[in-house]
Parts: structure tokens; sequence; C-alpha cells
């Protein structure tokens, strides 16, 4: 059995236990040699768990057993061992017959209660608590547990009955109160639920946390009127209190008071007396409503401006400000925000993918990709997003060498936490694999990277694209094009590639329908290579003219091979 889990459930049970081991009020009276051996296999057991070495440790405890059933030191530790081994049903077993061997030990009896609640045996954690109680009349902490489990029984008068009891030894605290206004209101007695609230306040008149509690209570249950009254109080109290802003956000927001809120909102982030993470949280507030009620977020500028002022030194700001000026497409500022989070936070991998999130769609900013993916790497250099994005670069550029070996450097020192994207990896080295004409080199990598993911689109279609071309394995070609097109219908690539393969099957007839669908829904952005394809089909077909004229167009879009002006000139498909 392994018993290592053992260490961080239960793992000070031994020190509170042996103290109590020649204290048993019930079981076996043990001679004296038979006490001495009882004695000995228990320290022992001590000693090995102290070790770690808990496999020896549970022997040991069994052996003790196996002397003396009734220790309630031994049953609990046995059944604590069994709890970490999720034989839930045997550790309750052990600690009922320890509490029926030692019933007054306070500690027994609140792990037995432990279980039970875990296993939902509330009758049993009741009555365990009431008898605590009883015998233990100063732990008053257990009217709260016990109120709590009254409560999950459905028995709602005696939870509320056991927070009386607590409040006469405590007086009024918000822990007691808040439960009290949750019983009542689930016992839909709503006027006493507020009571509650409205005696806390009496006794603290100049506390504002208490009339802002009422006001909040009273705005989730739509009773707006009389939270804005509680609110009123409050500002009388302190205008400028943190919470009371909040609150306000908050009531302005469920009235429905976009322009309100804002202002409220304002005041909030400009507040010296509110925390700075809740001013984050409350700029992405202002952010949605600026949103959501169509105004512009050029708006918030100068609040964020005013939060860097005020903390220079938050990085957090400047990402959250780069994230707000992308979304008014100012990427040069959006830029700079994010690079000074970078420069102070160079091992947070958020700063280098929100730069490249504004590089990479620019095809002419390949040399700033690769250097945001160089700064990533040596900083992070577990990080797999880097070495593919880097690899890209260098695939469109078509330093295909280079590129080939960025992948290869990341399988080899990133750490995946998805196959999906280590299965992309294979997949780009398959492809670079196929541009350096290694077909065989490309195949294998494809056959890990479907291993690794068996729905890889991109990969499945360029393998069985690249199949087609070398004519062999059309069958294994088509099944995984099939794949594609049946995950997305309306990818032009893909009914492209599927409908080359069944021409090079030669079923002609399904092949122009596929590839009549990938031009249909291709419009404006089809390849040359798919206008070729279709003038194929279509001069197999026997529409010689319509073939010729997708093929002028497959040239006017950059194809110029002496085969592609071969068949203009014969108006005739010829067989590469």
């Amino acid at each position: 059995m392994n018993f290592k889990k053992y260490r961080t459930a239960l793992g000070v049970l031994f020190l509170v236990f042996s103290m109590n081991i020649f204290s048993q009020e019930k079981g076996l009276i043990l001679n004296e040699t038979t006490q001495r051996k009882f004695d000995y296999y228990f320290y022992e057991a001590v000693n090995a768990k102290t070790q770690g070495r808990y496999d020896e440790a549970f022997d040991l405890l069994q052996h003790c057993y196996s002397i003396d059933s009734t220790n309630a030191s031994v049953l609990v530790e046995l059944g604590a061992y069994y709890s970490t081994l999720e034989e839930k049903n045997t550790a309750l077993d052990h600690f009922r017959k320890a509490v029926k061997y030692d019933p007054a030990n306070y500690y027994y009896n609140m792990i037995l209660a432990g279980l039970s609640k875990e296993l939902d045996l509330k009758e049993e954690v009741i009555d365990i608590y009431n008898y605590l109680l009883k015998t233990y009349p100063d732990k008053i902490d257990l009217y709260f547990e016990l109120a709590n489990v009254y409560g999950d029984n459905g028995e709602l008068d005696k939870a509320i009955q056991s927070l009386d009891t607590l409040q006469k030894y405590t007086g009024v605290s918000d822990a007691i109160t808040l439960n009290k206004f949750r019983l009542y209101n689930m016992m839909d007695r709503k006027e006493q639920a507020f009571e509650e609230i409205q005696s806390v306040i009496d006794k603290n008149p100049d506390n504002i946390r208490y009339k802002l509690l009422m006001g909040d209570l009273y705005l989730q249950d739509n009773q707006t009127e009389k939270a804005l009254g509680y609110y009123a109080q409050a500002k009388l109290i302190d205008p400028d209190e943190p919470s009371l802003i909040l609150s306000m956000v908050n009531y302005y927001e469920k009235t429905n008071n976009k322009t309100a809120a804002i202002e409220e909102l304002q005041k909030a982030i400009t507040s010296s007396k509110m925390e700075v993470e809740m001013k984050l949280q409350l700029l992405a507030r202002y952010i949605t409503v600026l949103r959501q009620s169509q105004q512009d977020v050029k708006t918030a500028n100068p609040l964020f401006q005013s939060m860097l002022e005020q903390h220079p030194n938050n990085t957090q700001i400047n990402m959250m400000y780069g994230d707000v000026l992308l979304l008014q497409e100012d990427k040069k500022k959006a830029m700079e925000q994010f690079e000074i989070f970078t420069k102070e936070n160079p091992a947070n991998p958020a700063g280098y993918e929100q730069m490249l999130r504004i590089a990479l769609p620019d095809t002419t900013a390949l040399d700033k990709v690769i250097e945001i993916t160089q700064r990533g790497i040596k900083n992070i250099p577990s990080a797999p997003q880097f070495y593919f994005y880097m690899g890209l670069a260098k695939f469109q550029q078509k330093k295909y060498k280079e590129a080939l070996s960025i992948y290869e450097q990341g399988l080899a020192n990133a750490e995946f936490q998805n196959q999906m994207i280590e299965s992309d990896f294979y997949g780009q080295i398959g492809d670079l694999n196929h541009f350096l004409k290694n077909n065989d080199v490309a195949f294998e990598n494809y056959e890990k990277a479907l291993k690794l993911n068996p729905q890889n689109l991109p990969v499945l279609n360029n393998y069985s694209y690249y199949l087609s071309q070398e004519r062999k394995n059309l069958d294994k070609a088509e099944q995984m094009s099939g794949i594609t097109i049946k995950a997305e219908p309306t990818n032009p690539t893909y009914l492209d590639t599927y409908g080359w393969i069944l021409f090079e099957q030669g079923a002609y007839t399904m092949a122009k329908i596929y590839i009549e669908k990938a031009v249909e829904y291709g419009k404006d952005e089809l390849s040359a290579e798919v206008l070729e394809h279709y003038g194929d089909i279509l001069a197999v077909t026997g529409e010689k003219e319509k073939a010729v004229e997708q093929w002028k167009k497959a040239k006017e879009l950059g194809s110029d091979s002496k085969t592609l002006n071969k068949k203009i000139r014969r108006k005739e498909y010829i067989k590469e």
C-alpha cells in the first residue's frame, strides 16, 4: 500500500493522540508485558511515519490493533490512513470506534464530524456537535457549525436558534447577522431578515459599513429606493468612502443609468483612498460600460494616464491600457505599453503575446515578430508559443532550414501542456520538410502529428494533398481529406484538396462538384492553384473553353509554369 498522501491529510495526529494513549476510559486492560509490546509498536509507528516510511507505519499500527483493537489513538490513525486512500466508509468505521472507546475526546469527535459531514451524514454531525456543546460548553464556535448543518438539513428554525445562542456569547457580528439574514430569506421572512441588519445599524449608527451592507442587500432584493436611502445615509458619514462609490456604481448599473455609473466609476478610479487592484477592476468595468453604451473608449485614456501617474510602478496598468489602445486601433501606442510591461516583467509571457498580437497580422513586420519571439525564448525558454511563431515568421520569409531548426529546438526545449500544440509543431516540421523536398521525412512527421491529435485539420489536409501530388496512398489521402471537409464543409482549401484527390482517383464528376464548391466559397480569395485545378477538371470533363478561362485566371494570379502555359496554348489538360 502507498501512503504518501498521508502526510498532507492528518500529519500531526500522532502528536495529538499519543498523549492520550494511556488515558483510555474504556477498552481492554493490558498486562505489563503486553503494554510494553504495544508501546514499542506504537512509538515505532510514530518514528516510521515521521521519517516518511508510511507503509511501515501502517504495518506497525496494524500490529498495535491486533494487540488492542479498542485503543482510540490507533483507531483514529488507521482511519486517517484509510481516508487518504479514499476508503471513506472504512475510515468512518474506525473513527466511530475511536469515539466509542473515548467518547469525551474532543478531537476524535471533531474528526468523526468532519468525515460525517463529507459523507453528507447530517444527522450524525448534529448529534456530535450537540454532544460536544454539552461536554465542552466553552466551545461556543460549535454553535456556528451547528447552525450551518441545521441549515443544510432544512431545519432553519433550529439554525437560527443556534445563532441566537452564539450571539448571546459573542454579541453582534457580521458573520452571525448575515447568516441569520440568509436563513430568514430562505424562510421567506424578509421583514425579519432586514430587521437583523437594522439591529446592527441601531447599535452602530456611525458605522458606514453596516449602512452600506443594508443598502447592498436591498439592492440585491431589487428594492432600489430603500437601497438609495441607506446609501444617502452612508454618504453623510463619508462621501469619499471607496465602498460607497462601488455601491453607487452598482446602483446606477442596476437602475440602467449608464451616465451616472460612468461618473461614479471615474470618481472611484481617481480616489486616493482606493487600492490600485480595485481600481483596475473598476477600470475594466468602466470600459465595459462605455462599450455597452456605445461611447468612445478614448474617454478612458485620461483615467489610465492619471493611474500611471499615481502608480508608476504597477505595470498591470500598462497592460490594461495597451489592451484599451488596441480597441482604439492605436497599435503604436499599445505596443509602447506592452513594451513597458515586458521590460519590467521579462519572465511573464503575456507582454510578448500581446506584442505578437499586433505584429503577426502584418506580413511586413516579420522581423519584429522574430525580435519579439527571440526575447520570449531567451527569458522563457520553456514556452512553446515563441518557438512556433518565430518558426512561422522564418517560414514566411522562405528561410525553410532556419524555420525547421527553430521548431526542432522547440520540441527539444519547450514544455508542452497540450498535445495539440505539440502536434502543430510536428505538422510544421512536416510542411518544412516537404518544401525542402524531404517528403519521406515530411510524412513521418505528419504521422507523429496525427498520433498526438488525430483531428489536426491542417495536417490532415496537407498530408493528403501531398500524397495526391505523388499519386500514392490515394485511399488514405481521401479518408484524411474527408475528415477535413466534414469538420469544415465550407473551407475552400479543404474542398480543393478533396476535389483534387477525387480527380487523381478518376472520379471526375465528383471532383467537379467539390472543386466548384471550393470556387463558390472561396470567391475573391481563391489561389492560382485552385483555379488551375478547376481548369484541369473542366478540361477532362469536356468543357475546354471554360477550362482555358480558369487557367488564364490562374496565370493572372501569378502561376506561370511551363505546364500551365502549354495547357492554355493547347487547350487541353497536360498531366505533370
